[in-house]
């Protein structure tokens, strides 16, 4: 660990993992399976139950930025304990419904803008007379 991984993991929650979560998931994680964008999934040793929650504890290590829209859907079932079985498990089988994972681009320049827009390119439609404006003593 270089120098300056060592002050990112002090200092920094958002980005991958802090020296806390690293020292918990050496002590007390199993390592589950990855996915496409390089998050690590854990759980409780064994699958132990934890006494406080009366389930086990499963967590996620973001590659990068900690951002929830970069978790798959699959994975995001498992980690809110709405499906049993891990997507790295044999026994998993996407349903039909689910899509793949999208990061949110939200503040960024693939941001979705919609006509009218005042960050869209171009210029901004006319009013089409369907509403009156108000105006101080009407």
């Amino acid at each position: 660990m270089t120098f300056k991984q060592f002050f990112t993991e002090l200092f920094t929650w958002w980005n991958g993992q802090t020296l806390g979560t690293r020292f918990h998931t050496w002590r007390r994680g199993e390592m589950v399976g990855s996915d496409a964008f390089g998050n690590t999934y854990y759980r409780s040793k064994g699958g132990v139950k934890d006494p406080a929650l009366g389930y086990e504890r499963r967590w996620v290590v973001y590659s990068g930025l900690a951002e929830l829209s970069r978790v798959p859907p699959g994975w995001r079932g498992w980690l809110a304990h709405t499906y049993p079985i891990a997507p790295s498990d044999e026994a998993y089988s996407a349903r039909e419904w689910q899509k793949e994972g999208a990061e949110n681009h939200t503040g960024t320049a693939l941001a979705y803008r919609p006509q009218g827009s005042t960050l869209t390119a171009g210029e901004r439609p006319r009013a089409t007379g369907d509403y009156a404006a108000w105006s101080p003593g009407d």
